[in-house]
């Protein structure tokens, strides 16, 4: 009997694993440009599933959770500038009571760097939150480094 019982429970674990669904709606790809012996763009582009949603940068105190990038300080390279978005689409979020900017399908920041060394890698991440018409998913990262020759 216990053996009876073990076996269907394992089973029962089994079946609501399998019916577990993890969303990674958003897929990040990086690359970079040099402009110059002194400066290049890096590209870091998010891939968006359809019906969800990140939201920009330029996000208001009370309301979702912004996309963020943190960039490693390094001796052969600093920033030029902050990092820089297409414009958004703005909606109003009656949950949050204010119009707030996100991104769909597809969007590309750029962050401007000066190369010190005439070469280096750019490391950082990003960090965002994504959301559908149902539901908001707790915020991830994602760490990228780039080398510019």
């Amino acid at each position: 009997m216990k053996k009876l019982v073990l076996l269907i429970t394992a089973v029962i674990f089994a079946a609501t694993g399998a019916f577990a669904q993890i969303h990674k709606p958003v897929k990040w790809t990086v690359a970079s440009k040099k402009l110059n012996n002194n400066e290049a763009v890096v590209y870091v582009k998010g891939t968006i599933q359809s019906g969800w949603h990140i939201y920009s940068q330029n996000v208001k105190d009370g309301g979702p959770i912004p996309t963020s990038f943190n960039f490693a300080k390094a001796a052969d390279y600093a920033l030029v500038g902050k990092t820089a978005e297409p414009k958004p689409k703005v909606k109003h979020e009656e949950v949050f009571k204010m119009d707030v900017g996100y991104f769909t399908n597809e969007v590309i920041f750029q962050q401007k760097v000066k190369l010190n060394k005439g070469t280096a890698t750019v490391k950082g991440t990003v960090e965002w939150q994504a959301c559908d018409a149902s539901q908001c998913l707790p915020p991830d990262e994602y760490a990228f480094a780039v080398t510019i020759k």
